[in-house]
């Protein structure tokens, strides 16, 4: 089958999101092709080009999030008002401005919340017949009367109250970032030559990703999938703490609808665990259609520390991962004050980079507060002092690769207070390695019980957790045996290429067929390539009683396949 993946600041560029299982993807279902139709959000990430592609990748296109070149398409009166009525409409439901219908009191309970949705979808995909028709509205999206619309609807009666509250430098942000967002609408990857012309699209996140795959889906009929590691709408209010609160609520809102949608026409809907799910759910995503697929990890980097547990230093905590606020290494700190202090011969090791500006200013803090917390002790006068902490990053001749990090210690220690899916605990898991975490995100689901979990935010039952294991090598290890165990078992690469390969079966199995695939003659076939041409026959050397029977002058026949394999015609898939 053909797959066309949608994805945002990711694959196939070197840097962004689900780069990595995007890659892993498209490398494990080397028996299908897939078109990638790519969302970028820099101009850097443009710059630093793609990783290399697989020979099933049939083509690439992209299109930038960061900039908009004015497509110059001036609108008629009619297309004027056209563009007015549906972008007002969409700003009047991320205003909270009930509809014709949606404030009558004879609504029954739930009636309004599917009034609002489709007024949005109308809005949405009024907007894209428009920019079809008319070639693009990234112009029309940007101009004054786009923002005086959405200035309208935050003035209209029964508008929120935080919508009220916009003042000119908030719609503009607003106004920016919607057309940004919307860019996707004036693309023209929707012809039958494009979107139009593969049997599924995968979209690789929830948000302006998934848009493309609505519209073809609108347009042409292609069934949808989308997969979230990550939710768009729990990212916003993560990343976006100091907005003002009309710019919070208007993106949110509209990030809240969009999500709405794409779920609403998905035929399936994956998330990489539990915690993904459940806000999922909240968003209007129906059980029916959500799939739990946990993200594959290559265990093979990993398996000669987790096959030799015996080598780690049993006096040493390791935390690996990326150095910022969101990890809570003051917390850590903290708790391995304590640690010290009921065992002295402990050592710490911090292993990771730091995140961007801020992450390098929370090292800078995190370095100065071991300072304070543990001065530099010597054997003697004439000796140097030695820290227990220290801070280290993988590439050198101590620690190489993530494996060796983990190999050195002998309980691994996450103390995030925010986490989705922790890829660094099943790195631990995978090296067999006891692990202390605290309880956010994904993480009791997947740790199942094969390691301890306390609160985040909390030094002390951090700290008594550490000494717990470092005091009992026995349940070390029996608790690393059951990591590796289950780690192998749930979250490795081969996994979640097997379930996606079987959703997509699934999806296309129940798809009707969109077009017409045709014989050398023209006639109409009803398979691009026989289901019989894939039957497996193994060729066997004629018996001797049956040549014996053939008699002389003549040749013992020989078993031979039910049919013949067909050449697939020109355009067949």
């Amino acid at each position: 089958m053909r797959i066309g993946l949608l994805t945002e600041g990711g694959y196939p560029y070197v840097s962004g999101d689900a780069r990595l299982w995007c890659d892993r993807l498209v490398h494990g279902l080397a028996q299908h092709e897939f078109d990638v139709y790519a969302l970028s959000r820099s101009r850097h990430q443009e710059d630093e080009g793609w990783i290399p592609l697989p020979r099933n990748v049939r083509r690439v296109r992209t299109a930038p999030l960061w900039m908009g070149e004015d497509d110059e398409v001036a609108l008629g009166r009619r297309a004027r008002r056209r563009f007015t009525e549906c972008f007002e409409e969409l700003a009047a439901v991320l205003c909270g401005v009930p509809g014709a219908s949606s404030g009558s009191a004879s609504n029954a309970p739930g009636e309004t919340s599917t009034s609002e949705a489709d007024r949005f979808a109308n809005a949405l995909y009024g907007l894209a017949e428009l920019a079809r028709e008319e070639g693009g509205l990234t112009g029309a999206l940007r101009s004054e009367a786009a923002v005086r619309t959405l200035e309208r609807a935050c003035r209209a009666p029964g508008a929120h109250r935080t919508a009220r509250e916009a003042r000119v430098p908030d719609l503009l942000t607003v106004a920016a970032h919607l057309e940004s967002a919307l860019r996707p609408l004036s693309l023209d990857w929707y012809e039958h030559d494009g979107l139009g012309a593969v049997d599924l699209c995968h979209a690789a996140s929830g948000g302006t990703a998934a848009l493309p795959g609505l519209l073809a889906r609108h347009f042409t009929g292609v069934p949808l999938m989308v997969t979230e590691y990550g939710v768009r709408l729990r990212t916003h209010y993560l990343t976006a703490p100091d907005a003002p609160p009309a710019v919070r609520s208007l993106l949110a809102a509209f990030q809240g609808r969009l999500a709405a949608e794409a779920y609403r026409r998905a035929e399936v809907v994956t998330a990489g665990n539990t915690h993904a799910r459940r806000w999922q759910e909240r968003c209007g995503a129906e059980r029916e259609k959500l799939r739990t697929v946990y993200p594959g990890m290559n265990a093979r980097p990993f398996a000669e520390v987790g096959e030799s547990p015996d080598c780690a230093d049993p006096d040493t905590l390791v935390w690996v991962g990326r150095v910022e606020p969101a990890k809570d290494l003051v917390s850590l700190l903290h708790a391995f004050a304590e640690v010290r202090k009921q065992s002295p011969g402990t050592r710490l090791r911090i292993v990771g980079a730091p995140a961007g500006p801020e992450g390098a200013a929370y090292l800078g803090h995190c370095r100065t507060l071991a300072a304070q917390l543990f001065p530099d002790e010597a054997e003697g006068p004439h000796a140097a002092g030695d820290n227990p902490v220290s801070f280290e990053e993988t590439g050198g001749p101590e620690l190489p690769a993530a494996a060796d990090a983990y190999a050195s210690g002998a309980v691994t220690v996450l103390s995030s207070v925010v986490e989705g899916f922790p890829v660094g605990l099943v790195e631990a898991m995978l090296c067999g390695r006891a692990t202390v975490s605290t309880d956010v995100g994904a993480v009791v689901e997947v740790i199942g019980g094969t390691g301890l979990v306390v609160p985040p935010r909390n030094p002390r039952a951090l700290a008594e957790a550490c000494v717990a294991l470092l005091r009992d090598p026995e349940r070390r290890a029996r608790l690393g045996a059951a990591a590796r165990a289950r780690a192998l078992e749930l979250f490795t690469v081969e996994q979640n290429i097997e379930a996606f390969h079987g959703i997509y079966l699934e999806i296309v199995s129940r798809a009707p067929v969109r077009r017409d695939l045709l014989d050398g003659t023209g006639e109409p076939l009803p398979f691009a390539v026989p289901a019989e041409a894939h039957v497996p026959v193994r060729w066997t050397a004629a018996s001797p009683s049956l040549a014996a029977r053939s008699g002389p002058g003549r040749t013992a026949s020989r078993p031979v396949r039910a049919t013949t394999p067909l050449p697939a015609p020109e355009g067949a898939r």
